[in-house]
């Protein structure tokens, strides 16, 4: 190839990822994993809890501290910057997509640039690249360890670069998520290579050993400084953990029957592409179809044995799938050329795809009508030129799919899904969070409560969403003793009138600050919940009578 050519493919690689990652990535609020997160990286730079991490004051040590640490780094370059936040989760997208393309190109031999652009496409990478927790980092820095180990193992002896890279970019994934990316990607990569490449070990057995080496002291020292000085926290930690995958979030073995549709617009062509093979001697035959499905399969199996199970835990999964897939894809780009020798199957599999794509792609104008411009989202030559765009690519879709065009299918899509990114995703802002939201994050512009501590009753949970919203530590009290914590703000999800004694309210002064609404999504969705409604009131010490004051008399607090 050409490295013009070559620089090309780079460089569009590079595009794709800098939109699908970072373009209009501050629409969403933070959900519950990124709120821990953001959390714990605020208390290491305003705390000094780099090392022994704590979130809302108390010890974190559930999830190592590496994707903490680079948030923590983003918070110092640009405080409460939830967009950088979440352009640090999408730079390790960018690795991970970097890594998969060359794992494609110089392991399994097949044009990198088609499951590259698979894989950008996938629904799962695309929501983890743009969340700021955990996942995408333990599974892009494992990957990368995979590409160079098996760069290793196919290499002469004498290559210590990529043995030592790999315990480094593996030990950074145990440091991450701890062992979570060694079972669901690792082991099951390690298997399938192990049995259809049949890498040879024959004097690198001490460089293997260095590999194991780096990948414990990179990933392990962490563990072993916790275990030094916070020994009970931490086995209590791991007692906890390992409890919560036996008995939370239980789901059967079944569940993830449907892995298939993580794949988002591509779940008919994963299908496809595990499925078709089989009915062809040459494919099914072939060592990359083999080692692939082989991957996924027991990614999925070894995932399935889990009692506690999520969608987000398929992200792992999707890597070995969207190369099956684009070796299907591949295959059609080389052979449907040749009309006159390519199976008829193909040619009617192939077809299927494209126009189930199609029938999806021609229903969006419609959505846009309802969900958009009915509520007042858009304008009207808005809707107009987002229907005209769709029918373009429709109509080539048509075309595509009648002249047997995989690379027009796959091109389509990108540039939907680009195009997406960059002009839907604002107006997703008005849908799908809380245009009625009333957050309190607010306090924070009230000077009166500056140095002031906040509380919440012990014995009702605190969504960890207000901590992060308040960008303050709420701690938990007993309702009995919050005389001997005044002057403090309580959190109460009804009136104080209602939630302390007469009794308590003789010995204070209570005024309400505001009633604050925090839920992510509006009142229409199912995920609305009155445990983000709480009311914020100043208690102080009793003047001479006790005092309620009540939401008409706030403006009593000046911001």
């Amino acid at each position: 190839m050409r490295p013009s050519a070559e620089k090309g493919k780079i460089a569009l690689v590079l595009l794709v990822s800098i939109v699908t990652f970072f373009v209009n990535n501050n629409v969403i609020t933070p959900d519950i994993m990124e709120s821990r997160n953001i959390i714990t990286a605020r208390e290491m730079v305003y705390d000094g809890h780099w090392i022994i991490p704590t979130m809302n004051g108390e010890l974190r040590l559930e999830k190592p501290p590496l994707p903490t640490w680079l948030a923590a780094v983003a918070e110092i370059v640009s405080p409460d910057n939830i967009a950088l936040q979440r352009g640090m989760a999408g730079l390790a997208a960018v690795l991970l997509v970097f890594y998969f393309y060359y794992f494609a190109k110089h392991i399994l031999k097949i044009e990198p640039l088609i499951p590259t652009l698979l894989l950008c496409t996938c629904y799962n990478v695309i929501l983890m690249g743009r969340t700021a927790s955990w996942d995408i980092y333990c599974h892009a820095f494992m990957l990368a360890g995979i590409y160079h180990l098996s760069r290793a193992l196919l290499s002469p002896p004498r290559a210590w670069r990529h043995f030592i890279a790999a315990g480094i970019f593996t030990g950074l994934s145990i440091l991450s998520k701890g062992p979570v990316s060694l079972y669901a990607l690792f082991l099951p990569f390690l298997i399938s290579f192990g049995l259809f490449y049949h890498p040879s070990t024959k004097k690198k057995g001490f460089a293997v050993i260095t590999f194991i080496i780096v990948a414990l002291v990179v990933g392990a020292w962490w563990y072993a400084y916790v275990y030094l000085f916070q020994d009970n926290a931490l086995t209590a930690v791991v007692k906890k953990e390992s409890g919560s995958w036996i008995d939370h979030n239980v789901r059967p073995w079944w569940y993830y029957w449907k892995f298939f549709l993580e794949a988002g617009v591509w779940s008919f062509l994963l299908l496809t592409a595990i499925f078709l093979p089989l009915f062809n001697r040459l494919r099914r035959s072939s060592r990359q179809w083999l080692f692939t499905l082989c991957w996924m399969l027991l990614s999925l199996v070894l995932l399935s044995l889990l009692p506690e199970k999520k969608s987000r835990y398929l992200l792992p999964l999707i890597i070995p799938a969207t190369y099956l897939m684009g070796s299907l894809v591949t295959w059609w780009r080389e052979s449907l050329r040749y009309r006159s020798s390519v199976p008829r199957a193909d040619k009617w599999w192939f077809r299927i795809n494209t126009l189930l794509i199609a029938a999806t792609v021609v229903i969006l104008p419609l959505a846009t009508w309802k969900f958009f411009f009915v509520p007042g989202y858009i304008p009207l030559w808005a809707l107009i030129a987002f229907t005209v765009f769709v029918i373009l690519i429709v109509v080539y879709l048509i075309y595509v799919m009648v002249n047997l065009r995989p690379m027009g299918l796959l091109g389509s899509v990108t540039i939907l899904f680009l195009a997406a990114e960059c002009l839907v995703m604002p107006t997703l802002k008005n849908i799908i969070n809380n245009p009625e939201m009333k957050s309190i994050s607010e306090t924070r512009e009230i000077k009166a409560l500056d140095g002031v501590p906040f509380y919440h009753i012990d014995n009702v949970p605190l969504r960890i969403e207000l901590v992060y919203a308040a960008h303050r530590n709420i701690s938990p009290i007993c309702i009995d003793s919050i005389d001997s914590k005044l002057p403090c703000v309580l959190l109460t999800h009804k009136p104080i009138d209602k939630t302390l004694t007469e009794k308590s309210l003789g010995k204070i002064e209570a005024t309400l600050i505001d009633k604050y609404d925090d839920n992510r999504r509006p009142k229409t969705s199912r995920r609305y919940s009155d445990e983000f409604i709480y009311y914020a009131t100043l208690l102080n010490v009793k003047a001479d009578t006790a005092t309620i004051i009540n939401e008409e008399n706030i403006n009593m607090i000046e911001p």
